[in-house]
């Protein structure tokens, strides 16, 4: 056990030397030295949003389990959002990660992903007759065999392309696995019934403009070969990995910010982005938060008919 202090907070960090990515030995504490390092970015993205943890206690080859009802033995000062849950007919005190020792804290559990919902915790929340606003639309793109990176590039401009259209600007990132994820900022009053239908609506024209291409029904013997335009993690009761979130694959890939180039490059043929850990935090130092507008940015859905 070792004792720390953390923007004037104690914690205990147990089992540095744990190695959580075996094929690699990246260790318990290098998971943690990762969330130092990023925080100036990550925090500002996760700030007020109810978490899910996902725990790998045994490191990635291990059981893992996820963790909506924040640990009862969190510290005093760990932060909550109390959710009304109609399908267990309870509230669900999510943690919410607020400062570094917050996060710090979370990735001493070992909570390896950190998966957080599109709104954020403003306020008194988490009775069954209030609603949440998401702050922005995401495309999860995820291929299925033999589709792979590049595929979800090719859907990737097509969907920005698609929403540059709409007068929506969009950004990319990693999934941290196999696949790339699309972000539309909003930033003004919406319901998760329009920004589903919108997302739900863009995957069914990507299919109807790509049939061989992209698929928008979640059935998975029909995404053979295509790539799948995922609209339904526009959701109150979802959540989506996190930007700069640490993903449970063999190596400690991230969920990282693209630049478009990039993504243009893949669907070329080219490179295929996978960024670890330390390349994440020199990405960072070098260009900054490229998810940076999704804090501010306003844009508005249009509306049809």
């Amino acid at each position: 056990m070792t004792l720390v202090e953390i923007e004037g907070r104690q914690l205990k960090l147990s089992n540095l030397e744990k190695v959580l990515y075996p094929e690699v030995g990246f260790t318990k504490g290098q998971v943690i030295d990762y969330y130092m390092r990023i925080s100036p970015a990550l925090l500002r993205q996760i700030e007020g949003r109810p978490l899910t943890l996902k725990r790998y206690p045994n490191g990635v080859d291990g059981e893992y389990f996820y963790e909506k009802q924040c640990p009862s033995h969190r510290p005093p000062w760990v932060q909550v959002a109390p959710v009304w849950s109609g399908h267990n007919v309870r509230t669900i005190n999510f943690c919410l990660v607020e400062d570094l020792p917050t996060l710090i804290w979370v990735a001493n559990l070992a909570s390896l992903e950190l998966h957080t919902a599109l709104h954020r915790a403003v306020g008194s929340k988490g009775t069954p007759d209030e609603t949440w606003t998401p702050d922005m639309v995401v495309f999860d793109l995820d291929p299925g065999e033999p589709a792979a990176f590049s595929e979800c590039a090719q859907v990737g401009l097509w969907l920005r392309e698609s929403l540059d259209g709409l007068g929506l600007d969009s950004w990319p990132k990693t999934s941290g696995s196999k696949g790339l994820q699309v972000y539309v900022p909003l930033n003004t009053p919406v319901t998760y019934d329009e920004t589903k239908s919108f997302a739900r609506a863009m995957a069914q024209v990507g299919e109807r403009a790509h049939p061989k291409l992209v698929v928008s029904n979640m059935a998975k013997d029909l995404r053979k070969g295509k790539v799948l335009i995922d609209w339904s993690q526009n959701d109150e009761h979802k959540t989506t990995v996190s930007v700069y979130s640490l993903r449970a694959r063999p190596n400690p890939t991230v969920s990282a910010p693209l630049h478009w180039s990039e993504v243009e490059a893949a669907a070329g043929g080219g490179p295929v982005p996978r960024i670890e850990a330390g390349e994440a935090v020199r990405r960072l130092e070098a260009d900054g938060d490229l998810f940076a507008p999704l804090l501010e940015l306003e844009q508005r859905l249009p509306t049809f008919g």
